[in-house]
């Protein structure tokens, strides 16, 4: 996971500033502590955002078509 900074010219072009990384993504870290006082452990929050990855890539694949 991270966050892309981005500039969009007045022609509509895309400019990468800069590119940031969340910074510990560890078991113990917010977000997942988060996710795990909801009841989703460590290993299926990883697997549901790898999931959802892959989920939005064919979506967007499939409206390019």
């Amino acid at each position: 996971m991270g966050r892309i900074d981005c500039f969009v010219t007045p022609r509509a072009t895309f400019i990468v500033s800069e590119i940031n990384t969340i910074p510990g993504f560890t078991p113990t870290s917010a977000y997942p502590s988060l996710m795990a006082a909801a009841g989703i452990a460590y290993p299926e929050l990883l697997a549901r955002l790898v999931e959802s990855a892959l989920a939005r890539a064919e979506r967007e694949r499939t409206l390019r078509r």
